[in-house]
């Protein structure tokens, strides 16, 4: 198969995707933090010392670092033949599975860019992000759980959307099956350079417009690679991926990414749950698992009732939202493994509980930042500093925190302040040592006549209640007050009733008018992609209950 030749790269320019200034790129180079290579060739350099080591594993398939690196380097040049060409953007919308792994290192190569879409992500969102990035392809497997998307890659083709579709699995014209790509020869030359844009995380926002997250190779591999070092990673982890894949958390904190380049070895696990995960630990001896606290609150309860062989387990990292320290506090005892909290986000900073921590900071806090040239700042509402102790808006600055959205000046204006700290939206507490406290989010402060209510603080003594499996609370409109709060809890048998919760929290000295006004005993949250809480379907769902009151 011969391939055409390769135009020259042209990245984004900074009005696309802004770059770190001029004076911040000597000095990240300078410090050692940023290098010259991409992630195709960190995968090559890995492979190099380690051909025969196992580096995937998916069911009964096994993969080695020297498999991996030829099958990536031959889907390379065979997508190169059906006309990516650097600096093109691809959505790519797959299962976890080591397909995904070998897309997304043949895109890499390529300097062609993904969109990294999760898998619960259906034709709204796919076509939104299509047309958004102007995007040269489609990528899907035949199967999404089970969602068939290949009608909706059709529907793509037909609206213009993408000009191409391609398929992991079954598929017929004008959809282009993957596995025949593989046949071409490897491709060796890696087309793109450390400052181009590797991928497109997607942000967790809720507004419609999609906010692609351009991460570059040079600094998104010094989070992945930082992150591992930091974890303890080696040539002897065997790390279970659960969470989607495409996911920041799981893929570069330390994740997939960070396992690979670390010599160890990823066990792909089709779902996050118990029945998919604890038979795989015992199988295959899994040391590492990240999980959102939701899911570790599951686990928990499921291998009290099973106490399953989980002995292998050395570290189980919980990010994606505080976890309560009740539930923290079981991890060791249940599930016989160190807790690893992390407050991360896919525009950047990482903050990590360390593996010496003492337990009470390991417990009660979500970390301290991953890198020592991490600029953290906490502010009131007026942008001033507070006091250490003291809650305020976390804003960051550093070298692996971006310095806007992709091709969206007007709102890279107002997220990010004129000396370049993002604005989180979280809401932390920093101790004197560095460490943080997520406390919630700017939006999951309900004002209620006037008095804030902090959700997270209300859910954390609701999920202490020893009749609670979890619990979150939202806001629900209220033509007097503006706002009340609304607890959705998911209960234990005998359940609590609603009554008996609202006396649990006055007797914890909770204010009254933090006392959830509305209480909902429920048999499971609404999720997002990676399986956190939707508060946003939540608060549809109460939206549309109160609309339809007489």
């Amino acid at each position: 198969m011969k391939s055409p030749a390769v135009p020259a790269l042209h990245p984004a320019s900074d009005a696309d995707a802004p770059d770190w200034p001029e004076s911040f790129v000597q000095r990240y180079r300078a410090a050692g933090y940023w290098g010259e290579r991409t992630f195709a060739e960190a995968l090559a350099a890995q492979a190099a010392r380690t051909p025969r080591r196992i580096a995937l594993c998916e069911g009964d398939r096994q993969l080695t670092y020297a498999g991996l690196l030829d099958r990536c380097r031959r889907l390379a040049a065979g997508l190169r033949h059906h006309g990516l060409r650097a600096g093109d953007n691809v959505v790519v919308h797959l299962p976890n599975g080591i397909a995904f792994v070998e897309v997304c290192f043949a895109l890499f190569q390529l300097g062609v860019r993904p969109v990294l879409a999760l898998p619960a992500h259906r034709q709204h969102e796919i076509e939104g992000f299509c047309r958004f990035a102007e995007a040269s392809a489609y990528l899907t497997a035949e199967r999404l759980d089970d969602f068939d998307p290949r009608p909706l890659a059709r529907c793509l083709l037909e609206s213009g959307a993408c000009p191409r579709a391609f398929v992991v699995g079954e598929a017929e014209a004008p959809l282009q099956a993957l596995a025949p790509l593989y046949d071409a020869p490897p491709l060796e030359d890696c087309v793109p350079e450390a400052a181009d844009i590797a991928c497109f995380q997607l942000s967790g926002g809720t507004t419609g417009t999609p906010k692609l997250i351009p991460r570059r190779h040079r600094e998104y591999l010094y989070n992945a690679t930082a992150s591992a070092r930091l974890c303890g990673l080696d040539e002897q982890t065997v790390y279970l991926a659960g969470l989607p894949m495409a996911h920041n958390f799981t893929l570069c904190c330390p994740g997939v990414v960070g396992t690979l380049l670390s010599g160890g070895r990823v066990v792909v696990a089709p779902r996050p749950d118990p029945d998919s995960c604890f038979p795989l630990i015992a199988r295959e001896r899994v040391s590492h698992v990240a999980l959102v606290p939701p899911l570790a609150m599951l686990w928990l309860d499921a291998q009290a009732e099973r106490q399953a062989d989980l002995s292998s387990l050395r570290l189980l990292q919980v990010g994606g939202s505080r976890l309560g320290s009740s539930a923290a506090q079981r991890v060791l005892p249940v599930l016989g493994c160190r807790l690893q909290q992390v407050l991360g986000m896919a525009e950047g900073l990482l903050c990590y509980t360390r593996l010496d921590d003492p337990p009470d900071v390991v417990l009660h806090t979500q970390g301290r930042p991953l890198c020592a040239d991490d600029e953290v700042r906490v502010v009131d509402d007026d942008g001033q500093p507070v006091a250490d102790g003291e809650v305020g808006e976390l804003q960051v600055r550093g070298p692996y925190t971006i310095r806007g959205y992709y091709r969206l000046p007007a709102h890279n204006a107002t997220a990010f302040t004129a000396d370049g700290f993002y604005r989180t939206g979280d809401r932390v507490r920093r101790s004197a040592d560095g460490y943080l406290v997520v406390e919630g989010r700017d939006k999951d402060q309900i004002n209620r006549g006037g008095e804030k209510v902090a959700a997270e603080e209300v859910e954390n003594l609701l999920i202490d209640h020893p009749q609670v499996h979890d619990a979150t609370v939202v806001a629900m409109p209220d033509p007097l007050l503006g706002e009340r709060t609304c607890a959705f809890v998911i209960p234990r048998d005998p359940p609590p009733s609603s009554l008996a919760l609202k006396r649990y929290l006055h007797d914890r000295g909770l204010a009254a008018f933090k006392v959830p006004d509305r209480i909902e005993l429920v048999p499971a949250f609404p999720q997002t992609g990676i399986g956190k809480i939707s508060k946003k379907a939540l608060r549809e769902q109460l939206r549309r209950g109160l609309e339809a009151r007489p």
